[in-house]
């Protein structure tokens, strides 16, 4: 039962409800993955590194956020909680332990294609159902996608 009423028909919403409980999922993950390597990076490039995961961070929990509220907006009651990300995330686990800068380095740009190339199937399917979700799932891509060409070009 939705408290809150839209526009959207029913087959439109169940389209994209489902991208942005993925979308949020994902967001959710990226941001503990950033951070459990921030935590344990070290070497050579630990400052450098560590700062940049920090800003990963950031952007996916703001992220996060919008597509969470957009979800409520629409009436899809949004599902942040640690089991249902833990069972719906498609990012690769961290390794326990230290992280060397440049494993830190793929291991983010890793989860960043993961997430992206999710977010680009989500814009596809959103496109007709809602172009405002659609252009919140655009913006978010393309910051994420700035996050990857920046670990990227640290192991060029």
């Amino acid at each position: 039962m939705s408290v809150v009423k839209n526009a959207l028909p029913e087959a439109d919403l169940k389209v994209v409800g489902d991208a942005l409980q993925g979308a949020l999922v994902d967001l959710v993950d990226l941001a503990l993955v950033a951070k459990q390597v921030h935590w344990n990076v070290v070497g050579p490039r630990f400052r450098s590194v560590h700062l940049q995961l920090d800003e990963v961070v950031t952007s996916a929990r703001t992220h996060s956020d919008v597509v969470a509220e957009r979800a409520s907006a629409l009436g899809v009651t949004p599902d942040g909680r640690a089991a249902t990300v833990a069972s719906s995330s498609a990012i690769t686990g961290v390794p326990e332990g230290w992280v060397k800068d440049t494993d830190a380095v793929r291991i983010l740009g890793d989860a960043l294609d993961v997430v992206i190339d999710r977010m680009r199937e989500r814009i596809r399917s959103t496109g007709e159902a809602d172009p405002v979700t659609e252009d919140i799932l655009i913006g978010l891509t393309g910051d994420l996608e700035k996050h990857r060409w920046m670990f990227r070009a640290e192991s060029a």
